[in-house]
């Protein structure tokens, strides 16, 4: 239950003076529905308001007058501002513009004659000065009220900067003193401040020093957030390894089908199966993730685990988020497990009728050993004889719900995830801090590099009679467009330009899938291209993860600059599956901004997915790097993964050293702990799960 202490901040934004029913939904949309939200909204610049004089007005800074009110002129049309002319006495003019009809009330306001102070932007208008809409336009005797730093806060269509920031500082005197989580020889030595004086120094900076992620007050807060989150990661992890489970050993059908493979596994194959069989003879239930480039073989190990669980008379569930990936799954696995005598079956929202009862019924029985599918397979009416080993790709698109679900359908069953989404070993605790990680970062023998070229976009015609010749040889090609949410729109538009010119050019056989494409739709384009049938399919990053097509040898990837690395080096992924030679293709707009030309730079220089995702960390260097936020990457709000990565690792340290020794948090310092999870919501059944 929450303590009392906190209810002022987890009370609705509502309760704030001025957030009435019009304002309350654009503050839910800027930080959230509750008090605490606003607590949590750290400013992201600050403004100088110092006086300034009408000699030293510059171009595109901030400026702080005393002035006289000269003359009010009125717009001669709708879409003219209402200016105001204001003078100093001496040494010159200052144009104040109003658009919007803000017309009458500015002359009844501020009349001919008035003294004012005004403080906002200069811009340069003709051959005056002029301030648009200023931040303030006061009478003398309240020219206490402009602040000489105000901190800038984010802002959204109709809840301007301002406002947001007196409702944030609304929220800051409700803050309360809590009792002090963090050990106190850590914060002597880190020289950090108390939690409630780090908000106020948050919301309250003198300089730009104390908005930076690195100032004492901003490491501070970020690393309370870490911490309550890595705890209740640990938690976690501790629940589950609370539950145990029947050990099982390695049997000697794992042998026979890595005999059969056409290929010997590689070392980094051979150590992830290690871990994974340490796990399962452990007697408690494994959570493992297995991460490993696009193409490393993951799915292969996954399978001689599966084996392991079989040999043990027990059965295995293959979940993937869309039903072609499924069926690649199953298709890479049915044919060695069945040629072992395992019947695998493949079970997806398209089985319908008698074909879906018999197939329920071979799961249940256990004639079935293997269960692969999509959402299906943790519907109701599925039910397993002996389910011991819940293997699940791409975990970060199924809810926790979702894999609940699954796991849910046996006792104590094990759980793999698997991950083609390279996470910098720095950021990793983040996102599986609950999760044993095993890395798969080497290629399988007989991989073809893919020759990676960065090629302007004036010689587009080129590359498009590159691929025309190389299609009529059969070959196959992706041609990826970029698709922002910025404007999606004219994005799809482009995509779809792009697929009628190519087949103009390439005489008809050209596919197109996007994201707005009904499921069923997409799903047959890719089935046709993966199947062969159309040489060229267009596409939005719709294929960036899963879709395998061993023949498709070439990838265009359009306005390369606009996509992060990571996601470049999945694109790339997609071609290269097979033995041929592969190329892709970055075309680019010239010119190149720095950033973008050693990201490229990068993807020329190595395909090791591992040190692109810590290269791209380096090149970012805040926000949301990698896309993270799409791999299942927690919402952030104090701590920033990137500035404060060195703290990440100490935090989980941290958050072990403390259940070690206090497993409940029943000790002076648990208690403080779990006010702090509570402020934060990371729970050991809250977000992040």
């Amino acid at each position: 239950m929450r303590p009392e202490i906190l209810f002022p901040l987890f009370a609705p934004v509502t309760s704030l003076k001025g957030v009435g029913p019009k304002v309350a939904p654009l503050v839910e949309k800027l930080a959230g529905p509750l008090v605490r939200d606003l607590l949590f909204l750290a400013p992201h610049s600050l403004v100088k308001r110092r006086p300034s004089s009408f000699m030293g007005l510059v171009e595109g800074e901030v400026a702080t007058l005393t002035v006289t009110i000269d003359s009010h002129m009125p717009p001669r049309a709708l879409q003219q501002p209402w200016r105001i002319r204001a003078f100093d006495g001496s040494t010159g003019f200052v144009t104040l513009a109003f658009f919007k009809g803000h017309g009458p009330h500015l002359e009844r306001q501020h009349p001919v004659g008035a003294k004012r102070i005004v403080s906002g932007k200069v811009e340069r208008f003709g051959s005056e000065m002029q301030i648009v809409h200023p931040d303030y336009l006061l009478p003398i005797e309240r020219a206490a009220e402009v602040p000489e730093i105000e901190a800038i806060y984010p802002a959204t269509a109709g809840l301007p900067p301002r406002t947001v920031r007196k409702l944030v500082h609304e929220a800051l005197e409700r803050a309360p003193e809590l009792p002090e989580w963090q050990d106190g020889a850590w914060l002597a030595r880190e020289k950090w401040p108390s939690w409630r004086a780090a908000l106020d120094s948050l919301h309250n900076p003198v300089g730009e020093a104390e908005i930076s992620p690195q100032s004492a007050a901003r490491r501070r807060l970020g690393y309370d957030e870490l911490l309550a989150h890595q705890l209740a990661l640990a938690q976690r992890k501790a629940a589950r390894r609370a539950h145990p489970a029947t050990p099982i050993q390695a049997g000697t059908l794992a042998g026979r089908l890595e005999a059969a493979l056409p290929w010997k596994l590689t070392g980094a194959q051979i150590r992830a199966l290690s871990e994974i069989r340490g796990d399962l003879a452990s007697g408690e239930r494994m959570s493992r993730l297995l991460q490993g480039d696009v193409g490393s073989g993951k799915t292969v190990v996954c399978m001689l685990a599966m084996a392991d669980v079989l040999d043990a008379g027990r059965q295995a569930a293959f979940m993937a988020p869309t039903e072609i990936l499924a069926r690649q799954h199953f298709e890479t696995i049915a044919p060695l497990l069945e040629a072992q005598g395992v019947r695998v079956v493949l079970l997806t929202g398209r089985d319908k009728g008698g074909a879906r009862a018999e197939k329920v019924m071979a799961i249940m029985d256990g004639t079935a050993g293997v269960a692969v599918g999509t959402h299906a397979l943790f519907q109701d009416e599925v039910r397993f004889r002996a389910l011991s080993l819940a293997v699940i790709d791409e975990q970060h698109r199924f809810g926790v719900n979702e894999r609940k679900r699954l796991q849910d359908k046996g006792e104590a069953v094990h759980l793999l995830a698997m991950s083609a989404t390279p996470i910098p070993r720095t950021l990793e605790l983040t996102v599986f801090g609950d999760l044993d990680v095993s890395r798969i970062d080497e290629k399988p023998p007989g991989r073809t590099p893919v020759a990676t070229a960065a090629v302007p976009s004036p010689r587009l015609p080129q590359v498009i009679a590159r691929l025309k010749a190389a299609v009529a040889e059969g070959a196959q090609a992706f041609w990826i467009c970029p698709l922002v949410s910025e404007s999606e729109e004219m994005d799809l538009m482009a995509a779809e330009k792009r697929a009628v010119e190519l087949r103009q050019v390439m005489g008809g056989h050209v596919g197109l899938v996007h994201g707005q494409m009904p499921g069923p739709e997409k799903d047959h384009v890719m089935a046709e291209f993966a199947e062969g049938r159309l040489p060229v399919l267009v596409a939005t990053t719709v294929v960036e993860v899963g879709v395998n097509v061993p023949n498709a040898t070439i990838m265009v990837i359009e306005q390369a600059e606009r996509f992060g690395l990571a996601q470049l080096h999945q694109l790339r992924g997609r071609v290269g599956r097979g033995r041929r030679e592969s190329s892709c293709l970055l075309v680019y707009d010239p010119p190149l901004g720095e950033t973008a030309e050693k990201r490229l730079d990068i993807l020329r220089k190595t395909d090791d997915g591992f040190e692109i995702a810590e290269k791209d960390l380096e090149l970012r260097g805040g926000g949301d790097p990698l896309g993270l936020k799409q791999s299942g990457f927690p919402a952030y709000r104090l701590a920033d993964p990137v500035a404060h990565r060195d703290l990440i690792a100490v935090a989980a340290d941290d958050a072990r050293l403390i259940l070690a020794r206090d497993p409940a948090l029943r000790t002076e310092r648990g208690e403080a702990l779990r006010m702090l999870q509570e402020l934060f919501d990371w729970k050991p059944a809250g977000p992040g799960d």
